[in-house]
């Protein structure tokens, strides 16, 4: 088959240290590069069409970084989505490995760094314990057999997205909530939906490296617990939880979060 065009979505917010090597590393053929922008206050914008001069910038029409992909995912027109992060953790370079599974036959291509070819230098025992207790509890709700949840490296046909049901176009509610879907809770949401709509999914080995430069905004425990909530909210056929009653649930201890865009704002709880 002819080779599909595709749509690299960058969510990014203050990372103009590490733009650079993250555009330079995507593969020559690329359809499109669209950078998701934050309201960044650093250079980020300008080091990135400095660099990659093609690249699309679009303005996140809420905050988090779920909302930065679902505007991303709304203007991508290549017959492939790839989601790459913008701090260097993942490397673009991996992209057509996830391609060939697409064209083998699946809808969902969604990295492991746990499978014979990835591997991670950023995690640490306590984090890898948590993304197993995760990735069992998804699999034996969701009837997967995934070896690694918390990972943000996906890519997928763009068909896809009517099933993945993300909203870019809701303004953002008074007071500065997020809805449901815009934080960091967005990968595990991807991934219920894909599995509720019994989309085929491949899993495909890569290589986390360490975040270039600054800090994630990420947390093991706040973030483990999220992924159990989206679980726990999504499960289908339940009534629309309550945040309130998402909030009383049990923590399930420290998770390993999939690499981010290390946003300098805290990430507040989504309203639904």
């Amino acid at each position: 088959m002819t080779s599909p065009s595709i749509s690299v979505v960058i969510p990014a917010l203050n990372e103009a240290r590490n733009i650079q090597y993250v555009l330079d590393r995507i593969p020559g053929d690329i359809h499109e590069v669209i950078l998701v922008d934050g309201k960044s206050v650093d250079n980020t914008v300008a080091v990135a069409q400095s660099t990659r001069p093609d690249v699309c910038v679009v303005n996140q029409t809420r905050k988090g970084k779920g909302n930065a992909l679902a505007c991303g995912f709304e203007v991508a027109t290549g017959d492939v989505i790839a989601m790459v992060d913008a701090d260097g953790s993942a490397d673009p370079g991996e992209i057509p490995r996830f391609v060939d599974a697409l064209i083998g036959g699946a809808d969902f291509a969604k990295g492991t760094r746990f499978a014979q070819g990835g591997g991670s230098n950023d995690i640490t025992p306590l984090r890898r314990i948590g993304n197993d207790c995760l990735t069992t509890v998804f699999n034996i709700a969701y009837r997967r057999r995934y070896s690694d949840l918390c990972y943000g490296y996906n890519v997928f046909w763009r068909s896809c997205l009517s099933a993945l049901r993300l909203d870019a176009s809701t303004p953002q509610p008074s007071g500065g909530a997020k809805l449901w879907g815009d934080g960091f809770e967005v990968e595990t949401l991807i991934h219920v939906r894909a599995a509720v709509a019994g989309l085929r999914v491949a899993e495909v080995p890569s290589y986390e490296s360490s975040r270039l430069h600054g800090s994630s905004n990420l947390n093991a425990t706040r973030d483990g617990l999220r992924v159990f909530r989206t679980m726990f909210a999504e499960w289908p056929g339940r009534h629309r939880v309550p945040m309130a009653e998402l909030m009383a649930a049990p923590s399930p201890g420290p998770a390993i979060t999939a690499s981010g865009t290390g946003t300098s704002a805290t990430e507040e709880e989504p309203v639904r």
